[in-house]
């Protein structure tokens, strides 16, 4: 007897568990991927610590593949990827999105449906691809002068942001597609960076908080939401000590008495070289990295100026975020003016200057006094003239 009725139990359990399988709600993303026979096929939930593979195929010739998982109470991100080729998808609730794509032009090629935040994302990875190629194009360009590389990058990105959030994200905060491009990245200097920047932007952290709050009311307390709101805090909170900061309101040992925020660190040889030592010359402040693509072409320029100023009273200040010591080392072994590496994880001088590219550089007058960043900047033989001969010259601190 007792047997039977555990048997009964079990059979009542294994019923029940059936019924809660069958009703669970799930989403499914399915389609083809051709010429990928035997790759490997990854789907992965974007987490906010990173992607967490849900599950893999090795694909047939056939291309076909076909992942589910249970349905996310709020959206969602997930990615599909063979190597380095991703495809982003937005999932929410019980969505059935299907994709058709070809390997290994996935990323850019492939048609997506079952949902409109998809297809959005869609729109918004071609658009950041054409704003990468665009910076690519102004890096590359040999008849690009450096002293104006910079601002032409700037506006590209402005022009870019202006257009995502006119168009996307303050048309409908609510949606995954909106959250997915505060996250965009491009790859400046052989660094990533945020195109839209909560941490030194005022404008951008409010693209952050419009989208957090509009993510409170459609998804409350939910996981991601509560994130924006994080990085729309911190942002406002650094923001206001960059305003600190240019109100000279840092501590006593890095300002100078004309406010300038002094660097201090040690050159090839290990010598601690102080940026406001130089009090006296016209100084240019370089940050740059040696491993970048166009290095070579960049120090060639530097040179030129050099050679043409130094004995007017030009000196160069080059703070060098570059991880390898010894690559750096060689790098500068012939150079003719200062140069020191920020050996700091976090790029600490490039911080307090809100280096948000690399190369970037300003231009210190002979008081010490900040006088113009490169993308203020149109001629910078023009510009080094003015200094170093005081001609027509007023303080501008504060437009830096």
């Amino acid at each position: 007897m007792k047997i039977n009725h555990f048997i009964k139990l079990a059979a009542l359990f294994l019923a029940a568990l059936s019924i809660t399988s069958c009703t669970q709600k799930k989403f499914r993303v399915s389609g083809t991927i051709t010429d990928a026979k035997d790759s490997l096929l990854y789907f992965e939930n974007m987490g906010l610590n990173g992607p967490v593979t849900v599950d893999s195929v090795k694909l047939s010739a056939d291309g076909s593949f076909s992942f589910s998982a249970k349905a996310p109470g709020n959206p969602e991100f997930y990615r599909l990827r063979i190597d380095r080729q991703l495809i982003n998808v937005a999932i929410d609730s019980t969505e059935n999105v299907e994709v058709k794509a070809s390997y290994p032009t996935m990323s850019y090629k492939y048609d997506i449906q079952g949902s409109d935040d998809c297809a959005k994302i869609k729109e918004l990875t071609l658009k950041q691809m054409n704003l990468q190629t665009q910076l690519n194009a102004i890096a590359g360009n040999p008849n690009v002068p450096y002293d104006q590389e910079g601002a032409l990058m700037q506006d590209a990105l402005d022009k870019y942001k202006t257009a995502v959030k006119t168009n996307y994200i303050f048309k409908a905060p609510m949606k995954a597609y909106s959250y997915f491009a505060l996250f965009q990245t491009v790859v400046i200097g052989g660094r990533p960076i945020n195109i839209f920047d909560a941490h030194s932007s005022k404008a951008d952290v409010q693209v952050y908080a419009a989208v957090a709050t509009s993510w409170d009311t459609y998804y409350p307390k939910s996981e991601r939401g509560e994130n924006l709101h994080n990085i729309a805090i911190a942002g406002m909170r650094d923001l206001r000590i960059v305003q600190a900061q240019q109100a000279q309101t840092l501590p006593a040992s890095k300002v100078s008495t004309s406010g300038l925020i002094d660097i201090a660190l040690p050159d090839r040889e290990g010598n601690v070289r102080k940026l406001t030592s130089l009090k006296g010359k016209v100084v240019l402040l370089d940050f740059h990295v040696f491993a970048s693509k166009n290095s070579t072409q960049r120090i060639m320029w530097l040179r030129d100026l050099y050679n043409k100023y130094h004995a007017q009273g030009l000196e160069i200040y080059q703070v060098s975020l570059d991880s390898d010591e010894h690559f750096w080392k060689e790098q500068v072994a012939a150079l003719p003016w200062i140069c020191v590496r920020d050996a700091n994880g976090s790029a600490v001088a490039a911080s307090e200057y809100n280096v948000q590219q690399v190369p970037t550089f300003f231009l210190i007058d002979k008081s010490n006094t900040l006088q113009k960043r490169d993308a203020q900047i149109k001629d910078i033989n023009a510009e080094i003239k003015s200094i170093v001969f005081e001609i027509g010259r007023a303080s501008c601190r504060e437009r830096v």
